[in-house]
């Protein structure tokens, strides 16, 4: 019988298309993997049968490097946070919760700021912010090209994930970069004031310049993987940096006294509504720890 590995580019109705020496054969899961129900997600590197017919077996799905649960993608290595500049304007509780999330399980952010055609070319104060607490940042426009290039050399040689609401732009994005891919794109609604979704089913695109890209589903909510209160602080660099400061060494920075962060908001060091939204994750880190 004869072997390959490959990388699961597509799973739907239980076939899984696998990519492998730039061909994509249509498999099914055999053995262990089909009696036990083990989900197979885009991003698995999978050992496959040939079958006739152009057509595989998967005997194997090998160790993964990471995986995501919503959207369901493993191996990602980084995830590209996309915000629009306006319509729908910049969530900024949902960006720094999806910051939270990328530095608690290890995949590196790309901040991207789109749609600076909508905000006469003026990226406002975001960008400029977050740069400095040291994320990448990116400031796009899928319309006028502006830093297209420049996402795209992001993503080579890399599996990256698009996270984001609705509407920001991702698929957008996408079609920017890979001309002639034309993912569905949505509107605005004026009524709700933020995106329809457009993107159903995860799906792996292959970079003209090497590396792949997940366009997932938007979402508005996203639940943060485990962590104990004491972490969280550790998920803001700018909390990061100033802990060791504090009086205590348990400090959570709400209202323990000698608490080098919260004076450095007092100061303006730190961004207040960044301090808030701290406040509003530590609630709900609190509120999980009984679930583990």
């Amino acid at each position: 019988m004869t072997y390959r590995e490959g990388l699961v580019v597509r799973a739907r109705g239980g076939f899984f298309d696998v990519e492998a020496d730039g061909e994509v054969r249509r498999c099914v899961l055999r053995g262990k993997y089909r009696w036990r129900r083990q989900e197979v997600v885009p991003g698995d590197r999978v050992r496959f049968r040939l079958l006739p017919e152009h057509t595989g077996a998967i005997e194997e799905v090998l160790p993964r490097e990471s995986c995501l649960v919503r959207p369901a993608v493993a191996n990602v290595r980084q995830v590209v946070i996309v915000m629009s500049l306006a319509a729908p304007p910049v969530n900024r509780l949902l960006l720094d919760r999806l910051l939270v999330m990328a530095e608690a399980i290890g995949l590196a952010p790309v901040v991207t700021f789109n749609k600076v055609d909508l905000a006469a070319g003026e990226p406002g104060p975001l960008p400029a912010l977050y740069g400095r607490l040291g994320y990448p940042v990116l400031v796009t426009s899928a319309v006028t090209g502006q830093g297209v290039e420049g996402l795209a050399a992001r993503l080579q040689d890399n599996i990256s994930v698009f996270a984001g609401p609705s509407g920001a732009g991702k698929s957008s994005l996408l079609n920017a970069m890979l001309p002639g891919l034309r993912l569905k794109t949505g509107t605005v609604s004026e009524k709700i004031g933020r995106g329809r979704h457009t993107t159903r089913h995860v799906e792996l695109l292959r970079l003209p310049g090497g590396g792949w890209v997940a366009d997932t589903p938007g979402f508005s909510q996203l639940q943060l993987p485990p962590l104990r209160r004491e972490e969280l602080g550790f998920c803001f660099p700018e909390i990061a940096g100033r802990a060791g400061s504090c009086r205590f060494s348990s400090c959570l920075h709400r209202q323990e006294p000698g608490c080098a962060v919260r004076a450095a908001v007092e100061a303006g060091e730190i961004d207040a509504e960044r301090y808030s939204h701290y406040l509003e994750l530590l609630e709900e880190v609190i509120r999980a720890e009984k679930d583990y």
